[in-house]
């Protein structure tokens, strides 16, 4: 049985990767399930979502800290792109190895 993973990165068809997303965010309720979106409707689970809210309550900001493996590297710089044009995110880093 092929999990959605592999299914997603065959379908990129070249090397898999483990990619991490760092996002620094508003502090808005919104944030969050429209990042979580992303991967939720290519049928992907991240292997980690980490959410944090830090600074005084006038200028909170949300760290999302997501690490998902299996993905080609074309997928992980399109989803960066998309974290990049929610409404509220500030920065979108990415790692991968």
């Amino acid at each position: 049985m092929l999990s959605a993973v592999s299914v997603a990165a065959d379908a990129d068809d070249q090397p898999t990767v483990s990619a991490c997303f760092s996002v620094q965010a508003r502090a808005e309720p919104g944030v969050m399930p429209r990042a979580l979106e992303l991967f939720a409707k290519r049928g992907l689970v991240p292997q980690l979502w980490h959410g944090a809210v830090a600074g005084p309550r006038s200028a909170e900001t949300l760290t999302l800290d997501i690490r998902i493996a299996g993905l080609g590297q074309d997928t992980v710089d399109y989803i960066a792109r998309c974290l990049r044009q929610i409404v509220g995110v500030d920065t979108v880093l990415t790692i991968t190895d």
